[in-house]
């Protein structure tokens, strides 16, 4: 019976391995051929972002494109981040701010700050970014190149993620592994179900007669992983949304310490599965199986069963072939390999930023983020 096991949770790594392959084809990179330039409004949603305000606004208005606009968003913030904004602005006046209004009982922060952007925003295509990025000079005009290729709606990318301490380095590519290993990508633009959906808020282009359509971020005003609904509300409205690897022209560094990995990704993780307790549990249960009892199965055969098929060969191999594709993700988005040689201690920690998520949830806590805090006990399964 437990050959048998053995042999389903190999057969499950190496559709994983498989889905990994096929998304290394699909997903490609921004195009370098230029054709038209359509008017671009780059919108900075910026709540506390003192810290990194300035290289990103900076990096925006260096951009090599002929028609852009940069307006950021002042969402109340109690730090520097208001002062720095007025002083790039005073030595360049192509930077327009905006002082966020108080938010709304029905919306949640970021998809009220996006909101009152698009609101201000004057031209034909919309660029939501994170205050957290850096963008290269050319970043803007591949990615209109790009959209206008594929005839896409919304278009995102997965940018550069900087991690420099050991958490970092453990917790951050999760999100590499989770999207190319379990989302086949192609299904995204060439499936209309939406559960196939994914997308980084922290580069995303919309054509703004598209996105008003869908009512704006109003569609997804009560959404944490607003990025995750845009894509659903895009398909559901029948439009394309494209997702392309953007390491090279976007980057960004989420979090600086095992707290914020830990607050950061609680926040956005049982969100992701429509706080469906039981989609969260499978999904940690899988985690599990596939990538740490291997490991106390190896430990144990020592003890009980020598080199046996079952208790190790079999457990060997699923390890060996979790840690490849993590060093597969790792060249292909430039990202260290530690979290790859230490998958199991990425994957408990996985597991226990799901655990944590249900809990903030089913405890009334709520999910908290940039001093806000948002309850949605009601709504969970």
């Amino acid at each position: 019976m437990l050959l048998y096991y053995q042999l389903f949770i190999l057969a499950c790594l190496l559709v994983f391995f498989g889905i990994l392959l096929k998304n290394l084809i699909d997903l490609r990179f921004f195009s370098r051929e230029t054709t038209e330039c359509p008017a671009v409004s780059i919108l900075v949603p910026a709540r506390n972002e003192a810290k990194v305000i300035e290289r990103c606004v900076m990096s925006l208005l260096a951009q090599d494109y002929p028609n852009f606009e940069v307006i950021v968003l002042n969402d109340n913030s109690t730090d520097r981040t208001g002062e720095i904004l007025a002083e790039i602005q005073r030595k360049d006046n192509r930077l327009k701010v905006l002082m966020g209004q108080a938010l709304p009982d029905d919306w949640l922060g970021k998809a009220w700050a996006c909101q009152q952007l698009s609101e201000a925003a004057n031209s034909e295509l919309l660029l939501f970014t994170d205050a957290d990025t850096t963008h290269q000079p050319d970043a803007l005009r591949r990615a209109v190149a790009t959209m206008l290729a594929t005839q896409s709606d919304m278009l995102t990318c997965v940018p550069y993620q900087v991690v420099e301490t050991f958490w970092e380095k453990i917790g951050v590519p999760l999100v590499h592994f989770l999207i190319m290993c379990f989302l086949p990508m192609s299904q995204i633009w060439n499936n209309r179900d939406t559960a196939f959906a994914f997308a980084c808020g922290q580069f995303i282009l919309f054509r703004r007669a598209f996105y008003e359509t869908l009512g704006g971020h109003a569609a997804v005003r009560t959404a944490l992983v607003e990025d995750v609904w845009l894509v659903k509300a895009t398909k559901r409205a029948g439009g394309k949304a494209m997702v392309f690897n953007g390491i090279d022209v976007v980057t960004c560094r989420m979090y600086e310490s095992l707290a914020d990995v830990w607050k950061g990704f609680s926040k956005n993780l049982f969100a992701g599965v429509n706080y469906s307790y039981a989609g969260m549990f499978g999904i940690a249960l899988m985690m599990w199986s596939c990538f740490i009892a291997p490991y106390l199965f190896v430990a144990m055969s020592f003890v009980v069963a020598p080199f046996s098929c079952d208790v190790f060969w079999l457990p060997l191999a699923h390890i060996v072939v979790a840690i490849v594709m993590r060093l597969i993700i790792a060249w292909r988005f430039g990202l260290p390999t530690l979290g790859a040689w230490l998958n199991a201690l990425s994957v408990a920690l996985f597991i226990g930023i799901a655990l944590n998520s249900m809990w903030w949830i089913w405890s009334g806590k709520g999910a908290e983020w940039k001093g806000r805090r948002y309850d949605f006990s009601k709504t969970t399964s």
